[in-house]
């Protein structure tokens, strides 16, 4: 398997597409457009108050523009839609009350946002997205439902009103009808991806690389087998995007149980070998699959099958099987295990770890998350507590392993901290299985070398 964080050593893959993003960051653009055309126009009557708005809904779509370029899509997205709402619910109130003659209709871009709003929660999952909806949906209720007169309405001169209503009709009706064309694009993308994936598994797509694991003195000790995939319509897909949709289509039963049986075949070709026969290689582990009533049995059965070396192999679990049934996890691990296997806490201290789980769990490594490593050398703080997870572990009488090292500084922190165990892109980056066995013989040649240079 592969974790969407193992894509960059600086920046994770994200969950929207590149065409979404230029989309996303022109139609900033267009927002600031449809402010500066209201601007002109209010400017040209003298309403200095209402182009001030105009100038706010310009400076609102540049913002987001720039966060957008800048890297912040999720927070730029949710700037956005806090914006729109505010501007159509000030407008609605100020500029667009209800006449005999024109009724409101900036209260339509609500439900534009609304949508635009479910469509980015599909992509990534936040709760300040569901109280925006929320939002939206009461605000299009109450402003659709009643006229909210109010004493600082700005009377509008009829053609403007009239030109206004209909100017405003046709963009946001226009918007929505490309929000909803959006969203079932979206929808039909899912459908096919997981169809797609489905078929990878059949078609032999997927394969893993090898990202190396070192001891103190940066000798390679192992690997971390990652899933990657190459489809022939999509070219490479990262798996960022292409491992949540298989979790969420049942498909990750399967593709887990692809990766782990040939981590166990590569395992058995390094116990032939006498310069690969010390290596451990770990393999990701999800919950689904963990708690699959057949885990175990189908580990055992593979181990059988292939003559890998169970002591040779580690599981690496994320703290997410903590939130589901403890006895039977435990349990689990436990026949894990007695099989010879060791197992793994991964992504250690990112969400529901404590010490009574590390009491109760029978784990035998702990993984320290990147985001540690990456803070430790920024402030004492996070240097500390770095050295008191490594601390905690070793006193457990696990193993402690940090990933996502990336610089001399981090390694040498971590070393002093008491950490024997590195994965990193300092050491190197994931690759393939001739480039990684390539490297221990070259490391193996090195030591023969160094031996008999000793000797004579």
């Amino acid at each position: 398997m592969a974790k969407p964080t193992r894509e960059s050593p600086t920046a994770p893959a994200s969950p929207y597409s590149t065409r979404m993003v230029v989309a996303y960051r022109y139609g900033s653009l267009v927002i600031a457009g449809i402010g500066m055309g209201w601007a002109v126009v209010f400017a040209a009557i003298g309403w200095w108050g209402v182009v001030a708005m105009d100038i706010a809904i310009i400076a609102s779509g540049l913002s987001i523009y720039l966060l957008i370029r800048q890297g912040h899509l999720a927070f730029g997205l949710l700037a956005a839609q806090a914006a729109l709402m505010v501007i159509a619910i000030t407008m609605g109130l100020l500029l667009d009350t209800p006449t005999a003659d024109a009724p409101r209709v900036t209260h339509i871009y609500l439900l534009v946002v609304a949508a635009l709003g479910y469509l980015n929660y599909q992509r990534e999952k936040r709760r300040a997205q569901l109280v925006l909806i929320g939002l939206c949906l009461i605000g299009f209720v109450v402003l659709a439902s009643a006229p909210l007169h109010n004493p600082f309405v700005v009377p509008m001169p009829e053609l403007v009103r009239t030109t206004g209503t209909w100017a405003n009709t046709i963009l946001a009706t226009s918007l929505l009808a490309g929000a909803i064309y959006a969203m079932q694009a979206e929808f039909t993308r899912k459908d096919k991806f997981s169809r797609d994936l489905a078929a990878a598994l059949w078609n032999d797509e997927f394969h893993l690389v090898y990202q190396p694991q070192v001891n103190l003195a940066r000798t390679t000790i192992g690997a971390e087998a990652l899933l990657r995939w190459t489809s022939p319509q999509r070219g490479p897909v990262s798996p960022a995007e292409f491992i949540p949709q298989a979790e969420k289509s049942g498909l990750m039963v399967g593709i887990g149980g692809w990766v782990l049986e040939k981590g166990c075949q590569t395992l058995a070709e390094w116990g032939k070998h006498p310069d690969f026969r010390h290596l451990t290689l770990s393999v990701n582990v999800s919950a689904s699959q963990l708690l699959h009533e057949d885990f175990e049995s189908f580990v055992r059965d593979t181990l059988a099958a292939t003559r890998a070396d169970p002591q040779r192999l580690i599981l690496e679990l994320t703290e997410s099987v903590l939130v589901t049934e403890m006895e039977l996890v435990i349990a689990k691990l436990d026949a894990l295990h007695e099989m010879g296997i060791t197992i793994s806490l991964d992504d250690f201290g990112t969400g529901y770890s404590s010490l009574s789980y590390l009491r109760r769990l029978p784990i035998q490594q702990l993984k320290i998350d990147r985001g540690f490593v990456q803070d430790a050398v920024s402030t004492a703080r996070s240097a500390s507590l770095v050295a008191n997870v490594v601390r905690i572990g070793r006193d457990l009488g696990h193993n402690v392993l940090a990933e996502g090292v990336e610089t001399m500084e981090q390694h040498s922190l971590l070393a002093r901290a008491g950490c024997m165990q590195f994965q990193g892109y300092l050491y190197g980056k994931p690759m393939a299985l001739t480039d990684f066995e390539l490297r221990i013989e070259a490391e193996a040649n090195g030591i023969v070398s160094i031996a008999r240079s000793a000797e004579a």
